[in-house]
């Protein structure tokens, strides 16, 4: 008998610690006890709309999520890639991180990145239903979804239509190909202001909009193979294009933020950069000047071929507690509600196709708000974004921009010499 005794002893005590473990997974989540995650975001505590639009997510998910607490942590943009790298040597990782593209590769390789699917379950698919598809293939790792698209946009070109009064243009006919940009930065720098400005040396030291030139050119930054083709005549042609503006005196030799300055005090015709601006540059604009907008040029005999940009997001959290809660702030963030927080305050674009036409969404939004809606109707054929291969895919896109992007359309460099050598550079790099 004492064996039979002993055996139900072991089941009784296997029930119970069934129990317990069951009421320790990610599943148990309660307000009573709710779950700390951090979140390292480029987007929260800054100045502006970015700023203001994340902390609205951030409330609009305390309130529907009390058994989750989220501590946000600022981290600018070039730096979100090394933070999370430090944090994680130093074992104590943000549990979600908002990773801009140009970084996910990289984030990939030396991130401990966890696979969104098996975290979420029965309820992936779901939820990733209606999400544009392309982009979320874009966050594949090992062949299942490590990162879903959060704050996505594409290059757009913003005018300012009463400078194209002054010049004697038509407001609604806005250019379309970047010699019509010329044209046009042509007479409203001969009417006494700048003509044109393209946010291709970006201090968060993404490619897209240099991916956007060169690929609206009918090159890549990355061949087919994996090749670095940044020294394409394709690639030479599309930069070529734009420093001629700045040498031409039709576009400032500035950066970023001083060009974001220019246009917003009125100075400036033409403002081709990410729609992530659009908040900002609407509050800037009211009452002052007629903001528009229209859809990325084309760069020669080709269609348009912009890329987007923005960030995705991803869980390194291996605690399965937090990843429960993890997985509910992702999914609310990426979800009708957050996309649409997300368009509305900030102004990236809605990932879920059908909020643009939905009452209970943006419909209203887009019917009184038409900036969007141009890059909109380019997103369902945007151009993918490339990531250089090797170890180092980050370090390849900012000696990109900084030795080669920067030098020739800020400082006149040679865009045939410095291409060649950067590619060189690169290639060494990235093995390709």
């Amino acid at each position: 008998m004492k064996p039979l005794k002993l055996v139900g002893a072991l089941g009784a005590l296997s029930l119970v610690l069934a129990t317990v473990s069951c009421s320790s997974t990610p599943s148990a989540l309660s307000p009573a006890n709710p779950v700390t995650i951090t979140f390292s975001s480029y987007t929260y505590g800054v100045q502006g709309a970015a700023g203001t639009g994340t902390q609205k997510l951030l409330d609009a998910f305390a309130a529907a999520h009390p058994e989750v607490k989220v501590v946000p942590q600022s981290i600018p943009t070039a730096d979100v890639l090394t933070k999370a790298k430090t944090d994680t040597a130093a074992g104590n990782p943000p549990d979600v991180v908002q990773i801009g593209y140009s970084k996910l590769a990289e984030a990939f390789q030396t991130l401990p990145v966890q696979s969104l699917e098996q975290i979420a379950g029965n309820e992936w698919k779901d939820h990733v239903s209606g999400i544009n598809q392309a982009l979320v293939n874009t966050g594949k790792k090992d062949g299942q979804v490590a990162a879903l698209p959060f704050t996505v946009s594409i290059p757009t070109l913003f005018y300012n239509a009463d400078l194209f009064r002054k010049a004697g243009l038509d407001p609604n006919r806005p250019p379309t190909s970047i010699d019509e940009v010329r044209t046009d930065a042509a007479a409203i720098t001969a009417s006494g202001h700048k003509g044109a400005y393209f946010g291709v040396v970006d201090s968060g030291k993404s490619d897209y909009l240099t991916q956007s030139v060169i690929d609206s050119a009918g090159g890549s930054t990355v061949g087919a193979d994996g090749s670095v083709t940044v020294d394409s005549p394709e690639a030479v042609r599309g930069l070529s294009s734009v420093q001629s503006l700045t040498r031409d005196g039709l576009q400032p030799a500035v950066g970023l933020d001083d060009a974001t300055a220019s246009f917003s005090s009125g100075d400036l015709g033409m403002f081709v950069v990410s729609t992530a601006v659009a908040g900002s540059l609407q509050k800037a604009a009211a009452g002052k000047f007629d903001l528009r907008s229209a859809a990325f040029p084309s760069f020669g005999a080709g269609k348009a071929a912009p890329t987007f940009s923005g960030a995705g997001l991803i869980v390194l959290s291996q605690d399965q507690a937090k990843q429960k809660a993890a997985w509910e702030f992702v999914k609310f963030l990426t979800s009708a509600d957050g996309y649409s927080i997300v368009t509305k305050n900030i102004g990236y674009l809605p990932l879920r196709a059908d909020l643009a036409d939905d009452p209970k969404y943006l419909k209203d939004y887009f019917a009184s708000n038409r900036l969007l809606l141009p890059p909109l109707g380019q997103l369902a054929e945007v151009s993918p974004y490339r990531n250089f291969s090797g170890q180092n895919p980050n370090q390849a896109v900012v000696i990109l921009q900084d030795d080669a992007v920067a030098p020739i359309v800020l400082r006149g460099a040679d865009p045939q010499k410095t291409l060649s050598a950067v590619a060189g550079r690169i290639r060494e790099l990235s093995g390709k």
